[in-house]
């Protein structure tokens, strides 16, 4: 890519309202921080290079569905990464437009469980958890669950360990 590179590229792909995209990055770089600018610009999915082609095609029907994946090789160093990270400070903006339903929606999104394992923790219907997380989505401006994930934690409505 030799006029920008693939977090710029993400973040412009992101920012256009008109376009309703997901984004994989696939890339050589596995460092931690690299993964963290990416999701936080707006990536959906992180792979690497050396992903066999089923499994990117896998992951392209994954991210086109609403959800999220990190490479395997790179999700326990970025949680582990991510644990040793001091406390966020706490920003609640935006936790007082949700419900306590949806709060708690989000707090069990953010530990990775998927709408049928929410569904039956909280003893609801797959399609009452997909309204709720749309709900948070939407009133929170996010595109995707990993974009729920990260505010999750960056507002301190989770903390690291403690999911």
């Amino acid at each position: 890519m030799p006029k920008l590179d693939g977090l710029e590229a993400t973040r412009r792909i992101g920012g256009e309202a008109a376009i309703r995209s997901r984004v994989v990055i696939l890339t050589t770089f596995e460092q931690d921080d690299y993964v963290f600018e990416a999701l936080r610009a707006g990536a959906s999915g992180f792979l690497l290079k050396n992903t066999p082609p089923e499994e990117l095609v896998q992951a392209v029907r994954i991210v086109a569905a609403g959800d999220a994946l990190l490479a395997p090789s790179v999700t326990r160093r970025v949680i582990e990464d991510y644990t040793r990270r001091p406390a966020p400070r706490k920003n609640d903006a935006g936790l007082d437009l949700l419900t306590e339903r949806e709060l708690e929606v989000l707090r069990l999104l953010a530990t990775g469980k998927s709408n049928a394992e929410l569904a039956t923790q909280l003893f609801l219907g797959e399609g009452t958890i997909k309204t709720h997380v749309s709900h948070v989505l939407s009133k929170l401006g996010l595109r995707d669950r990993v974009q729920a994930v990260v505010f999750a934690y960056e507002s301190g409505l989770v903390e690291p360990g403690h999911g």
